[in-house]
């Protein structure tokens, strides 16, 4: 089989960096920046309502992001000579693209979450907000901010062990 050109091989990496600067970008400046902030400067209910405001924006960006990082790794993946197999660990390769894998598996889980139970949970509070109970408003930030530091912690090794598998 003849490899691909070189310009589709940089393509994709071009691709994959672009949707992990722009995904793990913006976990980062919302988790360490944003949030702190505007829980500072804000009512809990008004925190949330911007919490979800935010995530109206983010969460296709963010899910646009883990579709091209698949697709973008398996092609990187299958054309690296050091691919010998999707779960094997024989080389410092294999194995760091495994973990980075796994932690990836983590964050996709961590997402569907915030998309599908945390910010349905903060918009059906929003709705009657005049009769929110203060602590299930503060209960659901804490959840928000959880699962973002989560997938900040797993970023981070995530990006690790990129650095790992590059370093073959």
């Amino acid at each position: 089989m003849t490899p691909p050109p070189t310009w589709a091989i940089a393509l994709t990496f071009w691709l994959h960096l672009l949707a992990t600067v722009t995904w793990i970008g913006s976990i980062v400046a919302t988790s360490i920046l944003f949030l702190p902030a505007a829980s500072k400067a804000l009512k809990p209910v008004d925190h949330l309502a911007l919490i979800d405001a935010m995530q109206k924006r983010l969460e296709p960006i963010a899910w646009f992001c883990m579709s091209l990082l698949l697709l973008t790794g398996l092609f990187q993946m299958s054309v690296n000579p050091h691919y010998d197999g999707f779960i094997s660990v024989s080389t410092q390769w294999s194995f760091a693209i495994l973990i980075k894998h796994i932690l990836g598996i983590f964050m996709v889980v961590a997402s569907a979450i915030q998309t599908w139970e945390v910010i349905p949970a903060i918009r059906r509070l929003l709705l009657n907000k005049k009769n929110a109970d203060e602590e299930q408003v503060i209960r659901l930030q804490k959840r928000e901010t959880l699962l973002l530091r989560v997938n900040f912690g797993l970023s981070v090794l995530i990006l690790l062990a990129t650095a790992f598998a590059r370093a073959t």
